[in-house]
């Protein structure tokens, strides 16, 4: 089976600007991946990089790199089908020119096949592309919210709907982008299990994040990032260490261990 995900050298500049530096590492199916770091570690442009949004410089030995699900190729409309992506500038913008953002939940997630900020009179909506979105609908626990107007939504509920926008198309994997930015206590916990529901079901996850509180116990393997460079690799035993953590985040910190959760603490800059 074909790695979701390979980088071999990945150098990204925006303008002289260097903001990946020589990534390397490959993500395989099934294998849950949090990418941890601070701000301006790079992880923004990790995922400009996985929706094709940037592109990588050109190795001197022609080696790809960047490759998805074993290609370095791809029509991003494609693309979607395999790998669905949810980010933070997706859901500060998503309905904007839709109405003043009245777009529904339904078509909200009917829009995942299209690509595009709601269902346009341009787009032609299959009785299956409909019947698709209320299943992904349901896999997020959100069939109720497929009438409700996009900006009569709470901050969890618009994030469902979202995710299920990224899944209509049956991806096998799923990048999420701080997903639980703007959600309260209660909210985050729910959020978060049916974002392990996903996973158990057999949809990979890669997390972007720098909250160590959002990498949940299915996690396999966590990736940290520090000024557009791996700091360090491993499981999230290995990783989420007092050492590993202070290095990537420049300051000290201590790390709890509350049943499969960890939760970090500043002690000093």
């Amino acid at each position: 089976m074909v790695p979701i995900l390979e980088l071999m050298n990945a150098t990204l500049f925006r303008g002289r600007t260097r903001v990946l530096d020589g990534l390397t590492f490959t993500i395989h199916q099934g294998e849950h991946t949090a990418i941890l770091g601070p701000n301006g570690a790079g992880k923004t442009s990790l995922i400009r990089m996985l929706t094709l949004d940037d592109r990588p410089r050109a190795s001197d030995d022609g080696v790809p790199a960047l490759r998805l699900f074993g290609r370095e190729h791809w029509d991003v409309g494609e693309l979607r089908t395999h790998l669905g992506v949810v980010t933070g500038d997706l859901d500060a913008t998503f309905g904007l020119s839709t109405s003043g953002g009245r777009v529904s939940g339904l078509d909200t997630a009917v829009s995942g096949f299209f690509g595009s900020h709601g269902v346009f009179s341009h787009h032609e909506v299959t009785a299956v592309m409909r019947d698709q979105a209320r299943e992904a609908l349901a896999r997020v626990e959100a069939p109720h919210l497929a009438v409700k107007p996009l900006n009569e939504m709470s901050t969890g509920e618009r994030r469902r709907v979202l995710i299920a926008r990224a899944l209509v198309t049956r991806p096998d994997a799923l990048v999420l982008d701080e997903p639980t930015t703007g959600l309260d206590l209660v909210a985050r916990h729910r959020f978060m299990e049916t974002v392990r529901r996903l996973m158990r079901e057999g949809t990979t996850l890669i997390l972007i994040t720098h909250h160590v509180e959002e990498i949940v116990p299915e996690t396999k393997r966590v990736v940290l990032l520090r000024d557009g460079q791996v700091s360090y690799d491993g499981t999230p035993e290995d990783a989420l260490t007092p050492v590993h953590l202070s290095q990537t985040f420049g300051a000290n910190l201590t790390v709890e261990r509350a049943g499969d959760y960890y939760h970090v603490r500043v002690t000093g800059t």
